[in-house]
């Protein structure tokens, strides 16, 4: 393929990302989420190794049944049914922008089927794997390694706050307040809302914020507050890992980070929070997302009854 064409299919997809973020408001996350969406489409069609162009080119020339059994293949690789529904959002928005633009003249996933996410929650750590878990990364730390400073903080972090993963790789250190012990953390749809941590993760926060220097790279400065290992913006890839193996070395049955933010919401309603309170740290649009945890609490307190009461 000409370079100049190349070129023009490289700045289609410049085009639509600059369409998420400024005509639709959308967050970097978003935006991220998106295109690597399509990164992943555009490889299945053509493979890893083809030129970006090449992929790019062979995502507007696609039909339904391309789309269709990409998602199939994910079907059958056992991802989950809400990151295959948000693909097909992605697919739907995408495809839609470029026919307003006029790049094509078919909308291939129009006639895609809405693939629903999954209304369960994943099961929440209880507060003795999370305590394990925590008691992990702090004894961890306390060699003073800058990378183990960093892991206790994040994970303090992620439990105190349930923030998406997302939105706390997103954090810069500047969005961190010591003295009021909250997050300004950028959500959905470019939201900003400010979120309170304990005296835990603050203590973690401000270990970690010190020997922060000791990862940063000179030649490539960053205002992220997690840093990964080469001195950039810490990605979700490594605080999924990270979590994963916190929860091994605790012996506790391996979590994805998100399972803290379902852990956090129900820990919060167990205590009793108030609905919309634990709603507005959890930066959910709805009220009825929210109401989905006091289902799992109800649960747990039908256990507890069962088990305690001598009438139950």
């Amino acid at each position: 393929m000409h370079s100049a064409e190349g070129n023009r299919s490289e700045a289609r997809l410049t085009r639509f990302a600059d369409h998420l973020r400024h005509e639709r408001g959308r967050s970097e996350h978003t935006v991220r989420a998106y295109l690597s969406d399509l990164s992943s489409l555009g490889e299945h069609l053509v493979g890893a190794n083809s030129d970006g162009s090449v992929r790019e080119s062979a995502i507007l020339s696609a039909g339904t049944a391309d789309l269709r059994a990409w998602l199939a293949a994910m079907h059958g690789a056992g991802v989950s049914r809400s990151t295959i529904a948000r693909r097909v959002s992605t697919l739907r928005t995408f495809y839609g922008w470029a026919r307003q633009r006029g790049l094509i003249e078919i909308d291939p996933s129009a006639r895609l089927g809405s693939a629903k996410a999954s209304s369960e929650i994943p099961d929440a750590l209880s507060l003795a794997d999370v305590a394990a878990v925590l008691d992990v990364a702090a004894v961890r730390a306390d060699d003073g390694d800058a990378a183990h400073m960093r892991d206790l903080a994040l994970v303090e972090l992620l439990y105190a706050t349930g923030i998406r993963v997302g939105e706390l790789t997103g954090l810069d250190v500047s969005d961190i307040d010591l003295v009021s012990s909250t997050a300004r953390v950028m959500g959905k749809g470019g939201k900003q809302r400010t979120v309170p941590f304990g005296t835990p993760a603050a203590r973690a926060l401000e270990a970690w914020i010190a020997a922060r220097p000791a990862l940063a790279n000179e030649n490539r400065p960053s205002a992220a507050l997690f840093l990964g290992a080469r001195g950039g913006r810490i990605d979700q890839r490594q605080v999924r890992e990270l979590t994963y193996e916190l929860c091994a070395a605790a012996g506790v049955s391996p979590v994805a980070p998100h399972a803290l933010r379902h852990t956090a919401a129900t820990h919060m309603l167990g205590g009793g929070a108030d609905l919309r309170a634990v709603q507005e740290v959890l930066g959910h649009a709805s009220l009825g997302t929210t109401q989905r945890y006091t289902h799992v609490s109800a649960e747990r307190l039908r256990s507890a009854y069962a088990l305690a009461h001598p009438r139950a």
